[in-house]
């Protein structure tokens, strides 16, 4: 609900629990009034008459203060936008207008110096506390150019508190979305990226909690998250008078990001927040609700359980190897088999064949469909690996084009993994980029393309270009324009964002995918870790997990039982990695009893409402429990048990404390408030060892 205060200078915003108001002052200064619990028009109405703090020394009374700060005038905050011309340098606004359309407010600014217009863009939709923003820059003269040298997408003013708490996912391949949280203190602190995609570094997403004071379950929390799979920055910085802002948007730095010509407008990702009174828990909730609403495409279906070929193959992939791959995926129940890397031109290595996108006639002479029907007529979905962004100098492409990659005239390009990037932000590279996937999604029933981008910029130039900045955000533009034309005509294929990993989880690639390869790192114990950090800000309907070969020779030669990996998996999409051709009977048997669990408990855990309990690397035992109508499902771990000692019950969250639940598999009934407070006995012990428990509501007195 959006409402306009009686003089039509200040608005109201209002979600499911909480508001957001604004307030355009007399000198058309766009000052922030409130972000927080819900409240009222004659609040808002009280707040707007708060004075401005009056200029002490050398500081700016609008500095802390102002919803959208930009270079120029009195002010010395991070600036949201920086703009220059031939003969202008940084912003002064004047008011235009304010439309509410529906849940979207705009509010409109011009300098007429610059020839520039600036629109502010609010929706907060129905039910929902997720507030999305984002900013329209256009060139309203009649000649010369404008260029954008940073232009975020929105900042975030904090209510002024004694102290601040900041929250972030950080990492590394192998190690991503690592949960850290430190103090703010006066200064800034900025994370992203600069390496042309999302990163494995940092995820796009803070969240602030005053005094360090939110648990899991109470407590205030203020989040943000940037919907962009490019470079990146967010920057929080606590001023000289102590309050807190929050500015972001794509780019790295500061160099320039776009020109405008007469006319052009220039739109920036939308960087969202949402304020939550129930801890992180609550944020995450909140987060989660919305993206399977308005995000995530299709997250009304039940994503199916994969078997990838690429831990029991490699590179050496054949028509009759991966049939018998399938033979035994099929077996133990899985939906959807997966040929990765390896099936395409010259590819016997990561030396050769990217950007060759036609099946090795020596190991598919007859393509990809018989394949792929035999696949079908295993009852299972066919699904390929494909890296579209990328090249390997010895390929047939390369040798046709070799000025098609990001290069730097004069310069050696470097290579990562044998491989160049493609300049997807000529038109003629992603229109060719684009017609090889479309051939190849035409040339066999293929169900479901695992999209890989495995190496980062490192000459990110553009000869011939006057202004090859713009390759950074053009590139990022191209693909999401690829992705959307390709699901358009292939509306039936289902689409992975993978990059080594999870390079590239954000926000933007989730409107465009169907779910991320959350870690390359497929040991049990880390993905705990991982997966935590994770779903801070994503649900678990997108979280793909697989259990792959014990030992773990990808990351650390851990040992871990079958149990163990397959709940570990069980707490998103699950997914099978490990070489089948290799499991006894035995293992096959009982990977087929997991995998038939997990269907039973899939859309629980793909939909519910998902409480963390517990620290996944603290003593004792940690859950994740996900809860969906009158089904609740727990998988509990437990790293190490100490000195004998039984652990502790998990008090389980989001029950009736007045109804009674019945477990499922043991037909033992519990009291809600019994759960609740005194908790549910695990019965594990040892080290690494897992449970699944289903309750199912019975009856409430």
């Amino acid at each position: 609900m959006i409402e306009t205060g009686n003089d039509g200078r200040t608005w109201l915003l209002t979600g499911r629990t909480s508001s957001y108001a604004l307030r355009l002052t007399d000198a058309d200064e766009l000052l922030h009034l409130h972000w927080g619990p819900r409240i009222t028009p004659a609040d808002v109405a009280e707040l707007a008459t708060i004075p401005l703090p009056g200029e002490r020394g050398f500081e700016s009374r609008l500095d802390g203060h102002e919803e959208y700060p930009v270079e120029g005038g009195p002010r010395f905050a991070e600036p949201a936008l920086i703009v220059r011309s031939e003969t202008v340098r940084g912003t002064e606004w004047t008011f235009g207008d304010a439309v509410v359309d529906g849940d979207e407010l705009r509010l409109g600014f011009r300098d007429d110096l610059a020839g520039l217009s600036l629109v502010l863009h609010y929706r907060l939709r129905e039910g929902h506390d997720v507030l999305e923003r984002w900013t329209d820059l256009t060139h309203t003269g009649r000649d010369g150019t404008l260029e954008v040298l940073r232009a975020d997408s929105a900042t975030w003013s904090l209510p002024l508190r004694d102290s601040w708490r900041l929250s972030q996912l950080h990492g590394r391949w192998g190690a991503e979305s690592v949960l850290v949280r430190s103090a703010v203190t006066y200064g800034g602190k900025t994370i992203g990226s600069r390496r042309g995609h999302t990163g494995h570094q940092h995820l796009p997403w803070v969240a602030l909690d005053p005094e360090g004071s939110a648990t899991e379950e109470h407590g205030e929390v203020f989040s943000c998250a940037l919907a962009w799979s490019g470079s990146w920055r967010i920057a929080t910085r606590q001023l000289p008078g102590g309050r807190v802002q929050i500015t972001g948007g794509c780019g790295h730095d500061d160099t320039g990001l776009v020109l405008l010509g007469p006319g052009d407008t220039f739109t920036t990702p939308v960087f969202a927040g949402v304020w939550s009174a129930e801890g992180f828990g609550g944020a995450s909730a909140a987060w989660h609700r919305w993206q399977l609403e308005h995000v995530v495409p299709r997250a009304d279906q039940d994503r199916p359980v994969l078997y990838n070929s690429w831990e029991a193959t490699g590179f050496d992939v054949g028509e009759a190897q991966q049939r018998a791959l399938a033979e035994r995926a099929a077996a133990i129940g899985a939906e959807l088999f997966v040929v990765d890397d390896g099936w395409f031109g010259t590819r016997t290595s990561d030396r050769s064949g990217l950007g060759d996108w036609t099946p090795n006639p020596d190991r598919f002479p007859d393509g990809l469909a018989p394949l792929a029907t035999a696949v079908h007529e295993l009852g299972m979905r066919f699904g390929i690996w494909v890296e579209p962004e990328m090249v390997n100098p010895d390929s047939d492409l390369y040798r046709r084009h070799p000025e098609w990659v990001q290069h730097v005239p004069g310069r050696v390009p470097a290579q990562f993994r044998n491989q160049l990037v493609l300049n997807l932000a000529r038109e003629d590279v992603a229109s060719y980029v684009e017609d090889q996937v479309h051939r190849l999604l035409e040339s066999a029933p293929i169900d479901y393309v695992k999209w890989d981008f495995n190496r980062c910029f490192t000459d990110p130039g553009w000869p011939g270009e006057p202004y090859p900045q713009r390759l950074w955000v053009d590139h990022v533009r191209a693909l999401y324009g690829i992705l959307d034309r390709l699901r358009a005509a292939h509306p039936e294929v289902a689409f992975e964002a993978c990059s080594g990993g999870g390079g590239r989880v954000d926000l933007g690639i989730l409107s465009r995918t169907d779910q991320v390869w959350t870690s390359d790192n497929t040991d049990p114990a880390d993905r705990l870790a991982i997966q935590y950090g994770f779903s801070q800000l994503h649900p678990a309907r997108v979280m793909a997990a697989w259990v792959t070969d014990s030992p773990n020779h990808q990351m650390n030669g851990r040992v871990s039982s079958l149990r163990f990996r397959f709940v570990s998996a069980m707490a998103g999409v699950l997914g099978v990695g490990g070489h089948l051709t290799r499991w006894s009977e035995e293992d096959l048997a009982e990977a087929r009893r997991w995998i038939d669990l997990y269907k039973s408990v899939r859309p629980v855990v793909q939909r519910g409402r998902l409480y963390r309990i517990g620290q996944p690397d603290g003593p004792g035992v940690s859950a994740v429990q996900y809860v969906l109508g009158d089904e609740t499902v727990v998988l509990a771990f437990l790293r190490s048990q100490r000195f004998g000692e039984e652990p502790a019950p998990l008090r389980l969250r989001g029950l009736d404390p007045g109804a009674t639940y019945v477990c499922r598999d043991s037909g033992r009934e519990h009291r809600g408030a019994v759960l609740a407070h005194h908790g549910l006995r695990t019965g594990l012990r040892g080290d690494l060892d897992a449970a699944v428990f289903r309750l199912r509501r019975a009856r409430t007195d």
